[in-house]
């Protein structure tokens, strides 16, 4: 939705009231629409498979992986997140799904243990998440849609090892009767955490 994003606009509140609260931090916006994010195909496969078994990736796929390790460590170099996360039928954006799959590799976003299973890396980290929906509402017949963006997303968050997570909600935004209230709300919301976080 462009300027129009509801989510956007309340995540650029919490930035805007970390940002006065903290003058000297370092603040960073990577827009997942304008950013050109790495393709994670075969040869990127490849190109890791070979790395990790001791030998050494060349050509496209060389290429690729080198693009998915910037993409991670770039993302990696931050001890807060603020994600803007409308829902798109019902879940989250193909975007976000796309970067959440760039980053998502073994022995940088997580580790493997066959007795013990999977451990997030992404320790000591804090997000806030802003989920907007413009029909769907906790509580309204199933005929306004279901939640597969939280669930999913938090979920994502916590088995990446963060742990420490605020999410702000504005729900049935478009066909909510006190619409004007609930915006104002959520950039209330907004910055409060922007001034603790």
């Amino acid at each position: 939705m462009g300027e129009r994003s509801q989510s956007r606009a309340i995540a650029e509140t919490l930035v805007t009231a970390y940002r006065r609260t903290r003058p000297g931090a370092t603040t960073d916006v990577l827009d997942l629409w304008r950013e050109r994010l790495p393709e994670f195909g075969a040869a990127a496969v490849e190109a890791k498979r070979a790395e990790a078994s001791g030998g050494r990736a060349d050509g496209e796929g060389a290429v690729a992986w080198k693009a998915v390790r910037r993409t991670f460590e770039h993302f990696d170099s931050y001890d807060r997140y603020v994600f803007s996360v409308p829902m798109w039928n019902f879940g989250i954006p193909y975007v976000l799904k796309h970067f959440i799959d760039v980053v998502s590799q073994a022995h940088m976003l997580f580790s493997f243990d066959r007795g013990s299973g999977y451990t997030g890396l992404l320790k000591g980290k804090k997000a806030v998440v802003v989920y907007t929906s413009s029909v769907y509402g906790p509580g309204m017949p199933p005929t306004f849609g279901d939640d597969h963006q939280m669930p999913a997303f938090d979920g994502w968050l916590r088995w990446a090892g963060v742990t420490d997570i605020s999410t702000i909600q504005l729900r049935a935004h478009q066909i909510a009767e006190d619409a004007d209230l609930l915006r104002r709300d959520a950039h209330a919301q907004a910055q409060e955490l922007g001034r603790r976080f």
